[in-house]
């Protein structure tokens, strides 16, 4: 499957901002699907993950409450929606998906099948 993020932007402190993973090639739903981000000087980390059969959600602590990741599967997009962004959550964004790997796999080992390119959040204080 191919993804294709977009919506990255600058957004101020305490704003926010909707990304989209669009899918081509195969459907989303069966798809365990997540978001990553690379800060600069970081590492690539888990942000947020929905698994295809049940739509159960996972999280990193530090964004919970106040990201959600919703998924459309009749347009196969997969969304982000980010509240209360902060400056240091200033990061290159990528989707993800695995046909093999649940998302609590790709939440701990970061094993996907396929990425995005990145979109650029940038949270200006």
């Amino acid at each position: 499957v191919q993804l294709q993020a977009s919506g990255g932007g600058l957004v101020q402190a305490g704003g926010s901002l909707r990304l989209s993973c669009a899918a081509s090639g195969r459907t989303l739903s069966s798809y365990a699907m997540g978001w990553f981000r690379q800060a600069p000087g970081k590492e690539r980390e888990f942000v947020a993950g929905i698994s295809g059969s049940s739509g159960n959600t996972y999280y990193a602590d530090s964004v919970k409450g106040r990201f959600t990741i919703p998924r459309d599967n009749a347009k196969d997009t997969v969304y982000l929606q980010m509240n209360s962004l902060k400056p240091e959550e200033t990061a290159v964004y990528y989707c993800a998906g695995s046909s093999r790997y649940s998302v609590w796999t790709m939440m701990k080992t970061g094993r996907v099948d396929s990425w995005g390119q990145g979109t650029l959040v940038t949270v200006s204080s």
